[in-house]
């Protein structure tokens, strides 16, 4: 069985994906609002369409969302390690 554990520069790409208030304050959006659209999110967190594309697509490339189409938009909703980070981050307050 391949061992499970990250690497340093894996858990680097998980933390930079939520080191910035307005990916924490997606991560929130998207735990009370799951399957939202970047227009919804944008409209919802109140900045720029392209601004919020591009922290969706680190956080994706982090695995804290995933993107799910449905046929005219894409939909987004936390990972299970969104959800873990979520968590932990809530802990820290």
């Amino acid at each position: 069985m391949k061992n499970m554990k990250k690497t340093n520069r894996e858990m680097e790409r998980i933390i930079k994906g939520v080191a910035n208030h307005r990916r924490l304050q997606i991560l929130e959006l998207l735990h009370k609002e799951p399957e939202l659209s970047v227009q919804e999110i944008s409209d919802k967190v109140k900045s720029d369409i392209k601004n919020i594309s591009s922290h969706i697509n680190k956080m994706a490339i982090s695995g804290l969302v995933m993107k799910r189409s449905d046929g005219k938009s894409i939909r987004h909703k936390l990972t299970n390690r969104g959800r873990n980070i979520l968590t932990f981050v809530r802990m820290l307050e």
